[in-house]
């Protein structure tokens, strides 16, 4: 597997929103912060944390299949987070005074156990949120706990008490701030006192400067005289997530050029292997191997944007089928619509007959079915789709 030299190694615009939120956990307050998946929502928490010198311990709720596995990993988490000799002791003697055990092998990873019936993990769940508090206070420093995907725990947690607790925990502790992420706020989080942060797409001028410094930083510069910069910025949208994985597509694509070019396999720039089909019988490029096309002296130029585009969402069209498949029917049509012809006014009578979408509350349903998925953005941005590869895929698939 080939490391990624793009994953960004400071926080891409969101000054504002940095400072924000800083200000929030250094005052003990506790936040939700909104946004699609792959626009930054967790490298802000942490850059913010850094900033305050809080320790962040991060629970994916998604990965919470019952009430068990949501203790193992906020136990797991606390571990992460408090992990030295000293700070381990202190968790020891914490543990005494509670149905908890410390275990700590020399060979294997130490763990916080407890040996109670599924019924009593209640009362391993009142137990564990104490001890972020317990150890700030001990430690003097400040602790945010961040829950990613929170709704998801209602999965399993049918009564909502788990839930609710949790909710309370969030007002209650002074040196611990409560994060929640998530695509859209729901309604309850404005009658909270949780404070709502919404991340945007990215400002062009800030990707457009990270982008070019990145490629620079590994030897490779957009042509002046191209409209590569403007291609590469008009098909990632302001989507981070996005940004950097057509990043290194460019970047292998060249480096797959470099490579056969170095070995003889390609005698000089010009001689292009454009087809899979040509390519297979060499043992260094088997069917699956990305189109390889000539880069002069580290140049990006419009058509190696687009064919690095091409194949990356070749390469990820089984996942965005699968997505399609999964989606109810009318979201997937009003998905396919947006994608061939953009709009700010889905709901308009015209759109509606040119698309045959349903109308009424179908529609409306289905909108923000999507803008809950992280799949659409609301009416603040157009409607347009969040995801832009995927729409980009969509384009050429349908048309």
């Amino acid at each position: 597997m080939v490391s990624n030299p793009f994953v960004p190694r400071y926080l891409i615009g969101r000054q504002a929103e940095l400072e924000q939120v800083s200000t929030i956990l250094a005052q003990d307050g506790d936040l939700m912060v909104a946004g699609i998946p792959g626009n930054g929502r967790r490298a802000l928490i942490r850059w913010a944390a850094k900033q305050i010198k809080a320790r962040v311990l991060e629970i994916d709720c998604l990965r919470a299949t019952n009430s068990s596995r949501f203790l193992e990993l906020l136990a797991e988490g606390l571990l992460e987070v408090f992990s030295d000799a000293s700070e381990l002791e202190l968790i020891q003697r914490w543990s005494t005074e509670h149905p908890l055990i410390l275990e700590q092998y020399l060979t294997r990873r130490t763990r916080l156990v407890w040996h109670v019936l599924a019924k009593d993990n209640w009362m391993i769940l009142q137990a564990l949120l104490t001890l972020p508090q317990v150890m700030a206070e001990w430690l003097d420093c400040r602790v945010v706990l961040v829950f990613q995907n929170f709704p998801h725990i209602r999965s399993w947690d049918r009564t909502g008490k788990w839930e609710d607790y949790l909710r309370q925990e969030v007002e209650r502790q002074n040196r611990v701030s409560y994060v929640l992420i998530a695509t859209v706020p729901e309604p309850w989080v404005y009658e909270s006192n949780l404070h709502v942060v919404t991340l945007a797409p990215l400002e062009r001028k800030d990707l457009q400067s990270w982008v070019i410094n990145a490629m620079v930083a590994e030897g490779l510069k957009f042509e002046a005289d191209s409209q590569a910069l403007d291609m590469f910025l008009n098909y990632v949208q302001g989507h981070l997530g996005d940004a950097v994985a057509l990043a290194r597509r460019i970047w292998l694509d060249c480096r797959a050029f470099a490579k056969m070019k170095d070995e003889g396999i390609l005698k000089n720039a010009s001689e292009v292997i454009n087809s899979k089909q040509q390519s297979s019988s060499h043992p260094l490029i088997h069917p699956s191997s990305p189109i390889v096309y000539p880069f002069e002296d580290g140049l990006i130029q419009t058509h190696h944007v687009h064919r690095s585009t091409l194949s990356l969402v070749e390469d990820l069209s089984l996942t965005f089928e699968s997505l399609l498949l999964l989606l109810p029917p009318i979201q997937a049509r009003v998905l396919e619509s947006l994608a061939l012809d953009p709009t700010d006014s889905p709901h308009s009578r015209e759109y509606i007959e040119k698309h045959q979408l349903s109308r009424g509350g179908g529609l409306q349903g289905a909108l923000a079915g999507l803008e809950q998925k992280g799949l659409v953005y609301g009416s603040k941005y157009g409607y347009r789709i969040a995801m832009p590869l995927l729409a980009f895929w969509l384009k050429h698939r349908l048309g």
